[in-house]
This record gives C-alpha cells, structure tokens and sequence, in this order.
C-alpha cells in the first residue's frame, strides 16, 4: 500500500470472543470482557527500555503486594491503536504489576465514559484526547496520566479526485461519522491554522461509519474522515487515496490517544494508580519493538477483512513508541486545548495551562 510505504501469542479464550462480538462489528454494547482468559505468556526481555530510561526507571518499581488487585478498565475493543491493551493481558504486564484487569468494551458516549470511570463503574479508560478534554473542561473527576501513542485518523477521497491537500476540503463536502467527533475536530484545527473556516468553508455532513465511502462513491461528498481499521482497510483499495492524517507535520511527534484513571483512586490508591499507567506503558514500548506480536494479540477483535499482516502495518503505523507524561504530556494536553479554542470547542475564557495542570496527574511521583 502506498501509504504504508509513506509511514514507517496465542488467541484469547473462546468464550470472550464470543463476548466481544467483533469479528464483524466495530461498535458493541457496553459489555465485560475476561481479561486473565488465558496464562500470561513471560515477558522475559523482550522490551528494550534502553529507549525508555524513564520508563524504565519507574518499571523497576516494586509490585504491589498481596492479593492481585481487580480492576476494570474501559476501552473500544474495535480500536487497533489500542493494541497494546490485549498485549498486556497476553504477555503478562498486568500480572508483572500484581493487578487483575477486566477489560470493558464501551461504545457508549464519551461523556458517559467519564462519567462511569468518574463514579467507579471503571477504574480507568483509554481514548482519544480531542474527544475526552472538552468533557473534561466541564469537571468530570479523572485524570490523566500519560499518552499511549500518535496516528490513526485520515482524511480519505477517491484516487481520481482533485482534493489532493487539506486545503482543497475549502467548498466541499465531507461526510463524517460523528459531527463532535476527534477525527472533525482534529482537521478542523489543521482547516483553521490553513486560515479556512472549518464552519464556514466546510460542508459536513454525518453517515454510519461503516458507508463513509459509498458516500464519496455516489457522489454526495468530495472526502469522507475515518480512523483505523476501517480507513486502513480501504486504502488498501487502489481506488482510494489518503489526503491527510493526524501523523502530518507536528502531529507525528504528539499523542492522540491518553490513559485517564478515576480521581479517587489517584487519590487513594496512588501506588495502584501507577501500577496500571505502568502496565500500559510497558506494553506500549513492547507493542512498538514487537508489532507481529502484537498484532496476533489484538487479532481477535480486529475485523475479519483484516488479515494478520494488516494488523501489523496498522500497528507499526502508529506511534507506540511516543507515549508522554509529565511536563511533555501537559504540553500536548494544553497545546491541544489551545487548538480547540481555535475552532469554538472550548470556552474562551478557559486558561488551558491551569486546565492542562487540573487535568493530569503524576502517578510516578509516588
């Protein structure tokens, strides 16, 4: 694929793939998936932290003691960028930090996510920063503790069509699967700073996810946003080309995806707190340094037209190996409310720096 040239286990247990149901749908229900089915494979050496001396440094901390600590944690099962989260289970990086981690596939709204991780219907959850920091402006009680990775939303057309740049979008039409979506949100900010009226300049226009591209097909719209599997998936079609995506220019050295963990148990439980941000960490870099691993991983949540080998260039494609925290992290956070500010997502009178500070946590402090 042309594109991919641009851009540089074993199976889960039955019974929670049947669970899971995405074999051949992206979006399930709310719905609680096993994630001990199966014995933890040895982690032995295969994470070259020399790459991460941070990261490194905090994977070197204790365990928590005493019985496994239960927790359930929320993520969109049909997300190939979040690969790393079956990596985790299969290859035994919750159990190197004592934690026994249930899986929630949650396809609900975000703000009833937040809400849910807000509350303690989860612990923790994973998702897309242009998704989660406007909700979060409005007070919802979790933090941030760390990127997971860059990449996964593109801007699609036909091959035969004259949009070649983002800013050939000025005029058009482009269908969208979700009007408040990131993937909107994302190529309205890169719209404004091109000095186009992502409001004004742009007709955008909502369809199911899954038919963006009969959209563009018939004719109804000039371009048509998605985020991997499915954007993937169709630029393997030599009919479809990639205008843009959120790897372009700064973008691909920022992290689009973030680690959000209840307030109270930063608060409470900050030892636990760092436990998990630690897990996911690790089985990032491991994602990253092992991606044909990591993609039989995630191979049984991926959708059937994917073939093991597209798993794999997705998960290469994405930047497992750019997952900030601290004072690089708070940057990103505010760099990215400043770019909703831009396009009215945000309030003007929010001060994004005391927003950015408000809204993360430093769970390697402890």
């Amino acid at each position: 694929m042309n594109n991919e040239n641009k851009r540089g286990g074993s199976s889960l247990h039955r019974r929670h793939l049947l669970q899971a149901g995405l074999a051949a749908a992206f979006a399930a229900p709310l719905g609680a998936l096993g994630a001990q089915a199966v014995a933890p494979q040895p982690i032995g050496s295969s994470i070259d932290f020399s790459e991460f001396p941070l990261c490194r440094t905090a994977s070197d901390a204790p365990a928590l003691t005493g019985a496994p600590r239960k927790l359930k944690l929320s993520w969109n099962a049909g997300a190939v960028c979040l690969a790393p989260l079956p990596v985790a289970i299969e290859h035994g990086f919750f159990q190197k930090q004592n934690l026994d981690v249930e899986l929630v596939n949650y396809s609900g709204s975000t703000d009833q996510l937040l809400e849910a991780i807000a509350t303690g219907k989860s612990d923790a959850g994973l998702g897309m920063a242009l998704r989660w920091l406007k909700p979060l402006e409005q007070g919802f009680d979790v933090k941030i503790a760390a990127g997971t990775h860059g990449g996964c939303m593109r801007v699609l057309t036909r091959t035969d069509s004259s949009v070649s740049k983002l800013a050939d979008l000025k005029g058009k039409i482009v269908a969208v699967g979700d009007l408040a979506g990131p993937d909107k949100n994302f190529f309205s900010i890169q719209l404004a700073k091109l000095g186009i009226d992502p409001v004004k300049d742009v007709d955008w226009r909502a369809y199911p996810g899954n038919l963006l591209n009969v959209a563009v097909e018939k004719g109804e719209v000039q371009a048509f946003l998605s985020s991997d599997p499915l954007a993937y998936l169709w630029l393997k079609d030599s009919q479809y080309k990639e205008v843009a995506s959120n790897l372009d220019g700064e973008y691909r050295d920022k992290s689009c995806c973030i680690v959000g963990l209840r307030g109270s148990l930063v608060r409470e439980e900050p030892q636990v707190a760092r436990a998990i941000t630690q897990a996911l960490l690790d089985a990032a870099m491991f994602t990253s340094q092992n991606p044909a691993v990591a993609a039989k991983s995630f191979q049984p949540y991926a959708p059937k037209a994917a073939t093991l080998s597209d798993i794999e260039g997705m998960v290469r494609y994405h930047t497992h190996h750019h997952h900030p925290v601290g004072e690089v992290l708070k940057r990103e956070l505010k760099a990215y409310a400043d770019d909703l500010k831009s396009v009215q997502v945000f309030k003007q009178s929010t001060d994004t720096a005391k927003f950015a500070e408000r809204i993360y946590v430093d769970v390697f402090a402890v």
